[in-house]
């Protein structure tokens, strides 16, 4: 069984490189994911997951499992999409967990 940890970073970018949800949430939108048709959605998490400046840890993962990971922590809540207007740009945060704070 994977940890919480395994599958959010199959996905995750390395964190000391994104902004923080505060800090995206003052200046953009969220879009929530019954905004989006699946098919655009999925195209979403496979441009994000395949971004420049990526780190996924020890082992490199499939853009299939990526796209998994991104989709789970998406649609539970661990992770939620922003749409930044003055930019015009859709950024992906990480949701901090609350047992961490």
């Amino acid at each position: 069984m994977t940890s919480r940890r395994d599958r959010v970073s199959a996905w995750e970018p390395n964190m000391s490189q994104k902004p923080t949800p505060d800090a995206i949430e003052e200046a953009a939108t969220e879009v929530p994911l019954e905004a989006l048709e699946p098919a655009t959605l999925r195209r979403l998490a496979e441009e994000f997951v395949t971004r420049d400046g990526t780190d996924y840890g020890l082992r490199e993962r499939s853009l299939e499992e990526k796209v998994e990971g991104l989709m789970e922590a998406l649609q539970t809540g661990q992770a939620r999409i922003y749409f930044e207007a003055e930019s015009e740009t859709i950024n992906i945060v990480a949701t901090p967990d609350p047992a961490v704070r």
